[in-house]
């Protein structure tokens, strides 16, 4: 008894997926490299199932990915049967402890209302006690009063204490001052959907996949930052604090080394 092969066997490579879908979208090689920043040989050795020149996993599905979208198939499946046949996806090791600037704010200092009650209540008893104290002189010392004229009677109220004014609540602008022992960066896709990777300096993942329109991740290392962007134009970028003012194209893939101090690009 023969046994037939499973449908898994008998589907067609992702090369050949890929490949198929530029030929019905009416697209060459060269405009695929064009709009996905893929070299024309790397596209080549991809349809070909030559993975070896993409430089790794991590950069063969991102490949995989960007040049699926360009020729307008979902990529995920490719991704899905490129990790079945490469021995899967390795498990990502977790990020170092997030450095979220949002979260750092000053409270607002709250009015000491007990404070100026007590100052109120004393005020009100020093006037009580010299009204009192001075009613009693009054009958010794109304002889030396001039003729025609009437002393002044106090009349004075006491005066709360003012608490004091709150410290204004920082704005959503402020960004507290990274740590000066380690690099820090911040990813926020405001443009649109990404896909990101992001390495320490030991070549160690923390993360590899989507980022999503409106999220953020952040990454610190002792060391160094590696990132891989595959829309860099609808990422925004902040590094120690700061921001970086690179303009990225959209669908743009930027492979960028982060280290302590002032953002500077690898």
């Amino acid at each position: 008894m023969s046994i037939g092969n499973s449908p898994e066997d008998d589907r067609p490579s992702i090369g050949r997926v890929l490949q198929q879908a530029r030929i019905a979208a009416g697209l060459t090689v060269e405009e695929v490299s064009s709009s996905t920043r893929v070299r024309i040989p790397i596209v080549h050795a991809i349809e070909d199932d030559d993975f070896s020149r993409c430089g790794g996993d991590v950069y063969a599905r991102g490949h995989i990915r960007t040049v699926a979208r360009a020729v307008g198939i979902d990529p995920e499946p490719l991704v899905q049967q490129y990790d079945a046949e490469h021995g899967g996806r390795p498990v990502p090791t977790p990020a170092a402890p997030l450095f979220e600037a949002e979260r750092i704010r000053s409270e607002p200092r709250r009015p000491n209302w007990t404070a100026a009650m007590v100052a109120a209540i004393v005020a009100v008893v020093g006037f009580v006690g010299f009204t009192l104290f001075s009613g009693e002189d009054e009958g010794t010392s109304t002889a030396h009063v001039a003729e025609g004229s009437s002393p002044d009677k106090a009349t004075a109220k006491p005066t709360p204490t003012k608490p004091a004014d709150p410290k204004p609540v920082p704005s959503e602008s402020a960004i507290a001052a990274a740590p000066l022992d380690k690099v820090t960066v911040k990813l926020s896709a405001t443009q649109g959907k990404s896909w990101i990777s992001a390495k320490d300096h030991s070549g160690q993942t923390l993360f590899d996949g989507l980022l999503l329109q409106g999220q953020s991740k952040t990454f610190q290392d002792e060391e160094r930052v590696d990132l891989v962007l595959g829309n860099a134009g609808s990422i925004e970028l902040f590094v120690n604090g700061k921001k970086v003012e690179d303009q990225f194209e959209s669908g743009q893939v930027e492979r960028l080394s982060y280290t302590k101090g002032d953002p500077e690009a690898g």
